[in-house]
């Protein structure tokens, strides 16, 4: 082992991830709701809800390169960490009582939450490359997902609870959790890294801006027709996603008068299941093909977005089981289909250029992923102005429906 490398700062780096997750986990339940004490539109909530990914698509590339480059005392990420952290971590506790005064509080607080959260992801992401050798990266990456992925499951089933005895409370807690881990972060990382080297183009975000034009050029070709066909596809689906991920809880306390808590406690649900399905899901696909398990879930999902709103009266025929854990099992079932589908997708498109474009083409799920994220919660949120709460599911489960078409198109132009 390099005497350079140590899975105890894989671990802290991790837990950097975690509060990230606990943090945009709990903000996209429940922001929505904060931001209903004074907006009806779910439109409008949605749009607002849409900023975070808008900012990060156009700054993080920007803040990424800008930390490949900058050289001072404590290092190249830690300045970013520094400015970002606590001051994201004092603004999110500060959101529900921004909410308390009005409308326009709420909103200068928010913004600067996003602002500061935006600053310091790019460095955090890179803390890991620059602390792992290559050959031990997958491994490495393994440990940062897990972790936040745990930090999710806190968010919706933790939070949510403290949410239920005051409002400020779960802010309070996360808030302190992100401080926290920017605490040892500080005092754990390196400030000069052993495999320290500029990872801004590894981005997510920094693939999908340089992906965008040469990108979308170069599917205009009729060779491309394929590859174009199944990155529509991920694009219509992510718009279902997304809008379920950010108004769910708009539609089970406005629409089924469910406790705002409860509300979140029962969305955990669905990232459970993806959480516990996600490994089962990868070795499927790579048994039975990525895209025949994507388009397994690509029926069998829109089939359970579509039986939500009719729960309240299948209820009536088995009374014997509580409409709230009848709804949290469905939404279980659903964040199984969703393990099919979303495990499956990267590495298909990663696979559609061969080897010599995989950069290439990771850049281009990425750009089609994240639009899909800035548009999706305004879609669906004006369908259910337009047509009430249950068109979210109609309108997410319509997304999947086209999303099978294309993608069961696409995959059979490239095996022509």
């Amino acid at each position: 082992m390099d005497k350079h490398f140590s899975y105890g700062k894989i671990f802290v780096i991790g837990s950097g991830f975690f509060a990230l997750m606990l943090v945009w986990t709990f903000y996209n339940a429940y922001m929505p709701l904060i931001l209903g004490d004074y907006i009806e539109s779910r439109a409008i909530r949605g749009a607002i809800m849409g900023l975070d990914n808008l900012l990060a698509v156009l700054l993080i590339p920007i803040i990424g390169a800008w930390s490949d480059r900058l050289d001072t005392k404590i290092g190249n990420r830690l300045p970013f960490l520094v400015v970002g952290m606590p001051i994201a971590a004092f603004f999110f506790i500060l959101i529900p009582y921004g909410a308390a005064i009005t409308l326009w509080v709420l909103l200068v607080v928010d913004i600067v939450f996003l602002l500061a959260m935006t600053i310091y992801r790019a460095p955090v992401i890179a803390l890991m490359p620059d602390h792992t050798p290559s050959e031990k990266r997958s491994t490495a990456n393994g440990i940062i997902n897990f972790m936040g992925g745990i930090g999710a499951i806190v968010a919706l089933f933790g939070l949510s609870t403290l949410y239920g005895i005051d409002r400020a409370y779960p802010f309070i807690v996360a808030g302190l959790l992100l401080f926290l881990a920017f605490m040892l972060l500080y005092f754990t990382v390196d400030r000069q890294p052993a495999f320290a080297a500029n990872t801004s183009e590894e981005l997510e975000e920094s693939q999908a801006a340089n992906s965008f034009f040469h990108g979308i050029r170069l599917l205009k070709k009729a060779e491309f027709r394929g590859h174009l066909f199944i990155l529509i596809a991920i694009f219509i689906y992510f718009i279902g996603f997304t809008g379920i991920e950010a108004l769910f809880t708009v539609y089970a306390v406005e629409h089924l008068n469910m406790e705002e808590s409860a509300a979140g406690f029962t969305l955990g649900f669905f990232s459970l299941a993806f959480v516990l399905f996600a490994i089962p899901a990868g070795l499927l696909g790579s048994k039975r093909g990525k895209a025949p398990m994507m388009l397994l879930g690509l029926i069998i999902l829109p089939l359970i977005f579509i039986s939500i709103p009719l729960l309240p009266f299948l209820n009536e025929f088995v009374s014997w089981i509580n409409e709230i854990i009848l709804l949290q099992i469905t939404l279980f079932a659903a964040g199984v289909a969703w393990a099919f589908i979303n495990v499956q997708a990267y590495p298909l498109v990663a696979d559609l250029g061969g080897k010599n474009r995989i950069v290439f083409f990771t850049g281009l799920y990425y750009l089609f992923s994240m639009s899909s994220a800035i548009v999706a919660p305004a879609i669906l949120g004006l369908l259910m102005d337009l047509f009430s709460h249950p068109a979210l599911f109609y309108g997410a489960a319509a997304s999947f429906f086209v999303a099978f078409f294309f993608l069961r198109k696409g995959s059979k132009i490239m095996t022509a």
